[in-house]
């Protein structure tokens, strides 16, 4: 059974930080591109980050450049998303999401993220 777990997310201040995990099972972890969308009230779900199957990644939102970092531990098969400077408009609910090539594609429950004072 395929599964992926968003864990870590919560209430922070503005200029904090907050650090996603995503636990996956069920699949082999270490073939599938990893990424992380968020989805704001109202608002279409937006690519945050891309991590690759080597390892490279890449911050496809410019509003989080310099501010988030996607990594991932394949012994652990969890991929995370490390948030500083949180902003209010960094508020939304946050997915994972795994895919194989284009052709299999799995998503997290998601966690919700809340910036405000």
């Amino acid at each position: 059974q395929v599964q992926l777990v968003e864990s870590g997310g919560g209430l922070v201040q503005p200029g904090g930080s907050l650090r996603l995990s995503c636990a996956a099972s069920g699949f082999t972890f270490s073939m599938y591109a990893m990424s992380w969308y968020r989805q704001a009230p109202g608002k279409q779900r937006e690519l945050v980050a891309v991590i690759t199957r080597a390892g490279v990644s890449t911050n496809a939102a410019d509003s989080v450049k310099g501010r988030f970092t996607i990594s991932r531990d394949n012994a652990k098969n969890t991929v995370y998303l490390q948030m500083n400077s949180l902003k209010p408009e960094d508020t939304a609910v946050y997915y994972c999401n795994a895919d194989f090539n284009k052709m299999i594609s799995y998503w997290g429950q998601g966690t919700q993220v809340t910036v405000s004072s």
